[in-house]
């Protein structure tokens, strides 16, 4: 069903209503994921982190003076070991967000 809006000397719009969408559901054919361990999470988590560590200690004396440097390294050790597990995920990813503009404001200059 649509209704039309005209006003003088103005477009002519036509307003539709949309009955509400579900969401895709995934096709039964496709078998479900088992969900991984806590251990293997953690283990996953902890390699990341690492990772992510040596690439920060990696950057030079220019990269290490900037404020951004401070905070990935907060983010890489005090508030990931804040967060519970589910949250150590984004923590990490803005991590390397920090990390990855640090190590393009080194080689732009």
């Amino acid at each position: 069903m649509g209704i039309l809006v005209s006003a003088s000397n103005a477009l002519l719009i036509k307003l539709t209503t949309m009955h509400r969408r579900r969401p895709e559901i995934a096709p039964a054919t496709s078998a479900p994921q088992k969900r991984q361990s806590f251990r293997q999470r953690y283990d996953e988590l902890e390699t990341r982190r690492t990772e992510l560590s040596a690439r920060l200690n990696g950057l030079d004396e220019a990269a290490q003076r900037h404020p951004g440097y401070k905070l990935a390294l907060k983010l890489l050790n005090d508030i990931y070991r804040k967060e519970k597990l589910p949250q150590r995920l984004a923590v990490l990813q803005a991590a390397a967000w920090v990390i990855d503009l640090l190590e393009k404001l080194v080689s732009s200059v």
